[in-house]
């Protein structure tokens, strides 16, 4: 397949707002059911059990898996960022908000189409999307500093968990834009995908499993369906159909699509979880959100 890209088309745009919904709900989900398992061992579980779906995906396509495609270290380097990423979220989880870790993963776009500007045709910024880049900034620094908020100790707690949010954006930035400038913008969705789940399994369950979070475990009705959900819906198929947009379409257009996840995930949050949201963190999360606005306002 050719390495042009095109901008997004309506058959795109209906993929990417079913993308958004089914991620802003996913670290609601982790939240929710946190108690009856870790976020870590959640996380490791669900690249386990969606790397065996691929691999029963690929077999019956009659698709074959070859690490002599060149596809290897940049395949096993985009999983190492992959559980970093999900590492951090893991961690996020336990110190702060639903809503806060969604706003701040999700400024990963901003990060993204930064790292393409310079390096891949088609992916640079005009004056308009600077504009959004510096507003957006300015809103992840008021939405951080929300943080601040309330006694030392819940404050600390709330940072710490902000700061690993923040932190998994860049690397799912990261991980995107190696995608994007490797031999993996070529393979096959499935291939991609099965480099990132399986690096990512032996990595969260290796961290999760020696810090004793399976003795923990309460497997209850609600705790099966985040399952079910984190393996299925979100690590198999959504992150298949992304992979597969990604061969399709310009990456910082998919990215600043993106936008619209934060808005379902803090909904969810407030809704089912009734979390809190600051003045300053709401006006924040704005700021992101319209930075990455202008960032997907280009000329075709």
């Amino acid at each position: 397949m050719s390495g042009a890209r095109k901008a997004l088309d309506g058959y795109a745009m209906l993929l990417m707002l079913g993308l958004c919904l089914c991620w802003g709900f996913q670290q609601v989900a982790v939240k929710a059911t946190a108690v009856s398992m870790s976020p870590m061992l959640q996380t490791g579980l669900r690249s386990a059990g969606a790397a065996l779906l691929v691999c029963g995906l690929m077999w019956w396509r009659g698709k074959s898996f070859s690490i002599r495609d060149g596809t290897l270290l940049p395949g096993i380097a985009a999983g190492v960022l992959f559980a970093g990423e999900f590492l951090c979220v893991s961690i996020a989880l336990n110190h702060t908000s639903a809503s806060h870790v969604v706003v701040f993963l999700y400024a990963a776009p901003i990060f993204t189409v930064l790292g393409l500007h310079w390096g891949v045709a088609g992916e640079r910024l005009g004056r308009l999307q600077w504009l959004g880049i510096w507003g957006a900034f300015a809103g992840i620094a008021l939405a951080f500093s929300s943080g601040f908020d309330g006694a030392a100790d819940a404050w600390q707690q709330t940072l710490i968990g902000d700061a690993c949010a923040l932190l998994a954006s860049l690397f799912w930035a990261a991980t995107t834009i190696l995608v994007r400038r490797s031999v993996l913008s070529e393979a096959a969705p499935t291939t991609t995908l099965l480099y990132q789940l399986v690096v990512a399994a032996v990595i969260l369950l290796t961290i999760a499993l020696g810090a004793g979070d399976g003795a923990a475990v309460s497997m209850t009705g609600m705790a099966w369906a985040s399952l079910f959900f984190q393996v299925v819906i979100i690590a198999f198929a959504s992150y298949l159909t992304w992979f597969w947009m990604l061969r399709r379409y310009l990456t910082s257009r998919l990215s600043a699509f993106s936008f619209l996840t934060p808005l379902f995930g803090v909904g969810f949050g407030v809704l089912l979880l009734h979390e809190q949201l600051g003045a300053r963190f709401a006006a924040g999360a704005l700021l992101v959100l319209g930075g990455i606005v202008l960032v997907n306002l280009r000329r075709n």
